[in-house]
């Protein structure tokens, strides 16, 4: 994992075991440099005097929580760009769509083991700063898609069977509870609190802990007590097996966060339903990490299709503005040219707020939710109303732009099917990239082949850097376009497939060249 030079980070929270734990895993992962504060006012005070390259914070704190902390980070200009996870335990969809509404970077459900933080460090780093949503916005969309009831529908796949931990000194009763259950979990055992204690603390936890209260060296009273001082385990299961029935005893075991006591000698039965029961909630538990990453995975995706639709807007309106400045130097131009002018004008403004209502369908595809209301496309005249916009857009590098989109002698104009409106803003995204990339008195050329399917080819000046030439319909790449989002060849790609279509690239550096091929599928004949 590669972190920045002389790496700052800093953890937050109000137990000073666990600043410590996690402290320690974050330098085992190789950061520099861990800064610790109990509270979020101490963080913020703190982040105020040194750099810090990401903040780590649990949830519930005295004085600031995290959630006020990361509010008054992302308040703040110079903080704002500041990686920042929130480790909880919080189980409240309206409150974590709020954390995400205000700009968290990721999200760490308790327990985790080593391997996860590291996931989720990892995934913070690549995090960029973004438009915030207000929480108004951001709640009624905040589920991810495939949810039911307010849980996350898993993908279709093998998962291993929970695992209990059982811990006895006797020989004996681990055979018989470990045989108890070997059928429907996956059982480990220990026969000391040591080893309970190494096994609960691992990257390995057990989902539930049977636990017996005396065992020489270490009782089960210590183990849990050490248990909840760690992260990895402090929120595991604990039932108590034990021949100790007083009422001291229980108190106790419920005050270290035990969730049942079964005594001896047991009823193999009754600890069977108490363990399945107890198993439901540790299902529930797993299902939390994946609905809060639905949750963050949706808004990161809302938030890209508005980017996405404010970058494909901008062609439109360059050409709008270099139209109307035509019409305002053109002192000679005739009232039947006037009129033409005006007309494009109206109809490129048109498409801009078209546009504004493309965000809900992209949205729509990225999410696999999109369904294609498929017709004929008449693709030559998008391409030259588009190719007119851009020559305007682009008056001052002086492009030569051509379009080849006529029917052969006697032939009508091919139609594609697909749906007009992602057809232009596909192909003005392709068309607009290609005039940005084509270096002044450059060429670029548009040409529709005629056949089954349906191809675009668009052919510019100057050739993809070799190094993102594999990545090119990536989102977020780019190289050397000022202001660039790396978002015009990703939602081209997106528009392109979900019409059944297919796009690619090729590169000649020998004549330092760009081509990128569109394929539609061709309408039928009328």
């Amino acid at each position: 994992m590669k972190f920045p030079k002389q790496s700052v980070f800093m953890v937050v929270d109000d137990f000073e075991i666990m600043r410590k734990v996690t402290a320690s895993q974050l330098r085992a992962l190789g950061v520099d440099e861990v800064v610790t504060a109990n509270n979020g006012a101490e963080a913020l005070r703190m982040l105020q005097k040194r750099r810090v390259d990401m903040v780590l914070s649990d949830w519930n704190m005295p004085n600031m929580s995290g959630l006020e902390l990361l509010k008054a980070v992302r308040s703040d200009a110079r903080l704002y760009g500041v990686p920042f996870v929130m480790i909880t335990a919080e189980a409240e969809r309206e409150r974590v769509a709020e954390a995400i509404a205000c700009g968290v970077s990721d999200l760490l459900l308790k327990p985790y083991t080593a391997e996860r933080l590291a996931r989720r460090v990892e995934k913070a780093l690549a995090w960029k700063p973004r438009k915030m949503f207000g929480a108004a916005d951001a709640a009624p969309d905040a589920s991810p898609v495939g949810t039911a009831a307010g849980g996350v529908v898993p993908p279709a796949k093998a998962l291993r069977p929970p695992t209990i931990l059982v811990v006895d000194d006797t020989p004996d009763n681990l055979h018989l509870l470990s045989h108890l259950f070997q059928d429907a979990y996956r059982v480990r055992i220990a026969n000391n609190g040591a080893k309970a204690l190494e096994i609960c603390c691992s990257d390995d936890p057990p989902d539930l802990v049977l636990l017996d209260i005396m065992m020489p060296d270490m009782d089960g009273f210590e183990v849990a007590r050490r248990m909840r001082e760690h992260p990895v385990a402090e929120t595991i299961p604990v039932i108590f097996v034990t021949g100790m029935t007083g009422d001291e005893a229980r108190l106790k075991g419920l005050e270290l966060g035990a969730v049942d006591f079964v005594s001896k000698p047991i009823d193999p039965e009754v600890l069977k339903l108490r363990v399945r029961n107890f198993m439901r909630y540790v299902e529930l538990r797993k299902q939390l990490q994946a609905d809060y990453d639905g949750m963050m995975d949706a808004a990161r995706l809302r938030e890209d299709v508005e980017q996405i639709t404010r970058h494909d807007m901008k062609g439109p309106l360059a050409g709008i503005i270099g139209l109307v400045q035509t019409l305002v130097e053109d002192e000679s131009m005739g009232r039947d040219k006037l009129t033409e002018q005006l007309r494009m004008v109206e109809e490129t403004a048109l498409q801009v707020l078209d546009m504004s209502n493309l965000s809900s369908e992209l949205f729509k595809i990225e999410t696999g939710r999109f369904t294609l209301d498929a017709r004929p496309v008449k693709l030559g005249d998008i391409l030259r109303r588009i190719a007119e916009i851009s020559q305007a857009a682009f008056a001052d590098k002086h492009l030569a732009l051509t379009v080849n989109a006529e029917p052969a002698a006697g032939g009508t104009s091919p139609l594609a099917t697909g749906d007009a409106m992602l057809c232009y803003s596909l192909f003005q995204n392709l068309i607009k990239n290609a005039c940005e990339a084509a270096p002044p008195n450059g060429t670029v050329s548009v040409t529709l082949v005629d056949g089954d399917p349906l191809q675009v080819v668009i052919v510019n000046t100057g050739a993809v850097p070799a190094d993102i030439r594999g990545r090119f319909f990536d989102k977020f790449v780019t190289r050397g376009k000022q202001g660039g989002t790396g978002l015009g060849t990703y939602s081209a790609k997106l528009l392109a497939e979900a019409q059944a279509g297919h796009i690619a690239l090729d590169v000649s550096d020998d004549a330092n060249t760009t081509s990128i091929t569109v394929a539609l599928p061709r309408a039928a004949a009328a």
